[in-house]
């Protein structure tokens, strides 16, 4: 049953960052990217854990990929503000 969830979730994430690209390549805005980006990492990230034997939740490796993306999504913020910032 973990194994489906797991599915679920990835599959749920990959739906994510085609959402975000789609509004990406309509504005061109990077922060919509970034987190394009981040949601596709974070299906990864569930993917490895639903199809890897050896994979669950108390290992670190699995942490790993999840703070790529959590570190994806505040670069992407840092650099939105600080760009409108730049601007003004």
């Amino acid at each position: 049953m973990l194994t489906f969830l797991n599915g679920v979730v990835a599959m749920g994430c990959f739906v994510a960052g085609l959402f975000f690209l789609k509004f990406w390549r309509s504005s061109r805005d990077r922060l919509f990217l970034t987190f394009g980006v981040a949601f596709w990492i974070f299906c990864v990230n569930y993917g490895v854990l639903g199809l890897a034997a050896f994979a669950d939740e108390q290992r670190p490796y699995v942490f790993l990929l999840r703070l790529v993306g959590f570190v994806a999504i505040l670069w992407g913020v840092v650099e939105k503000n600080w760009n409108t910032r730049r601007s003004d």
